[in-house]
């Protein structure tokens, strides 16, 4: 769903006119009505306000349900490991950091060699 599309729909869910919507994040209702046409996008401080007046994440308005997420079997581990005692839990998020930190090193260090052998 698009931004617009959802503005809509999270606005119409709380029974807001598009003037209260307007109202409530400090905008004139010209630019509300603009925003879910889909001819203005909003500014990054104006998509904080209609995030918290509608009650979701900034995530939630710009990116599509599986978009920013695990796929498929990752979800599902990260759902099997959200049932663990938290002292586990914070285990397995130590375990992952240190080898997303080595990935990204891995990396970083791959594009530093790669520079110097260009020049």
């Amino acid at each position: 769903m698009s931004l617009p599309a959802r503005l809509n729909t999270l606005r119409k869910e709380l029974g807001l006119s598009q003037q209260a919507m307007a109202d409530a994040i400090g905008l004139h209702v010209n630019s509300w009505k603009k925003y879910e046409s889909g001819q203005a996008m909003p500014s990054l401080d104006a998509l904080k306000k209609i995030a918290t007046t509608l009650h979701v994440s900034t995530d939630f308005l710009l990116f599509d349900e599986h978009e920013r997420g695990p796929d498929g079997e990752l979800a599902l581990q990260f759902e099997a490991i959200s049932q663990l005692p938290e002292n586990e839990q914070a285990i397995v998020r130590e375990v992952l950091e240190s080898l997303i930190i080595k990935y990204q090193s891995r990396r970083w260090d791959s594009a530093r060699k790669a520079v110097k052998e260009e020049s």
